[in-house]
């Protein structure tokens, strides 16, 4: 019999590092399939992943063609059930890359992001119907650099919020939920204090959370775009646990009340970008000797409030985005990476 008991959150995997930061002149894509096998074989203490979370776009999925047939989202369906996964969070393709737009662009940059919030709305709506998909939300961000977002900070923040609601209404009409993945390179939501400003400013707490990832909100403390919003000095001591610990809980008492998504993940304090993929916080692996995180007493900053459980998270996601394909394709990779979630849902997660 297992020696861990808990059995939520439930633990995904991250399907979209096969493709995140790939191709455009960085290391070929790893297919879907080949993302679903190594994350349905790993196992730790006769514990295995429960789910994936997934990009909806190419080379993973078609999302028109996905929207258009039934068949297709059926066939996704049944890629999850053959391995006994189950689908969490989607991310929307909402970047211009990828058919949309930026969110505090012009109005047709802004309906394209919305055309691209309402087809990842449904294909979760279809997704759950199915019943493979029993919790996560709609990720999205604000599809715009934070260097376009700087000519005009008031009014581009106000644009992006007006562009949010509008989502959330979508969002509203599909039964489904939104997470707004608060990352360095996204203009509007660079810091924490404007990811908090943006939240407040959209008011739809029922509908758009935060995603929390926690090697994007270490470069939060870092102020690593927005120096005026850092909580950490530039010549902190990271030797100082006390200090940090202090640090991280001004931060995840700003955002907690908001997140409803939580990547699992280590950063080293440094950022990564490959690919189209602009620099944001670098993903390290579980272990990372440089790691600046002790991934299971800090996911509990987001998943506790005053040392209670909130119990508001269904499922943990562990974000390895950029890893290299050679990491990703090393099955030792994915066990340590599951023993990482297990040890967070051992201190932080609960029986149902």
């Amino acid at each position: 019999m297992s020696e861990h008991k808990n059995n939520y959150p439930k633990l995904h995997n991250a399907a979209w590092p096969g493709v995140v930061g790939k191709g455009e002149g960085g290391e070929p894509p790893i297919d879907l399939d080949t993302m679903l096998d190594l994350t349905a074989a790993a196992e730790v203490d006769g514990v295995k992943f429960d789910g994936f979370d997934l990009f909806l776009y190419l080379p993973h999925i078609d999302i028109d063609s996905t929207v258009e047939s039934d068949d297709a989202i059926k066939q996704l369906a049944d890629k999850a059930q053959a391995r006994n996964l189950q689908i969490g969070t989607v991310v929307a393709p909402i970047w211009q890359g990828t058919g949309g737009g930026a969110a505090m662009g012009d109005e047709t940059e802004r309906a394209r992001f919305l055309a691209q919030v309402r087809k990842g709305c449904y294909v979760a709506q279809r997704l759950g119907e199915l019943g493979i998909r029993p919790h996560g939300n709609v990720r999205i961000d604000s599809a715009g650099g934070v260097e376009p977002w700087l000519a005009d900070p008031e009014a581009n923040q106000k644009r992006i919020a007006d562009c949010f609601r509008q989502a959330c209404d979508i969002a509203d009409d599909h039964g489904q939920t939104l997470a707004a993945e608060g990352e360095i390179c996204w203009g509007g939501m660079h810091s924490w204090k404007r990811m908090l400003e943006l939240l407040e400013m959209v008011d739809r707490p029922g509908t758009l959370g935060f995603q929390a990832d926690m090697a994007h909100t270490l470069l939060y403390l870092m102020g690593y775009n927005a120096p005026e919003d850092a909580i950490l000095a530039d010549d902190f001591d990271w030797s100082d646990q006390a200090a940090f610990d202090a640090a991280y809980k001004q931060l995840t008492d700003a955002l907690r009340p908001w997140t409803n998504d939580l990547h699992i993940a280590q950063n080293d304090g440094s950022v990564h970008g490959s690919g189209s993929h602009d620099k944001t916080g670098r993903h390290c692996l579980a272990n990372d000797p440089n790691g600046k995180l002790d991934i299971t007493r800090h996911a509990g900053f987001w998943l506790r409030e005053g040392g209670e459980l909130t119990k508001k998270i269904r499922h943990l996601c562990w974000d390895g985005c950029m890893f290299s394909n050679a990491t990703m394709m090393e099955p030792q990779t994915w066990n340590e990476i599951l023993a990482a979630m297990i040890a967070v849902r051992d201190a932080h997660g609960w029986q149902e």
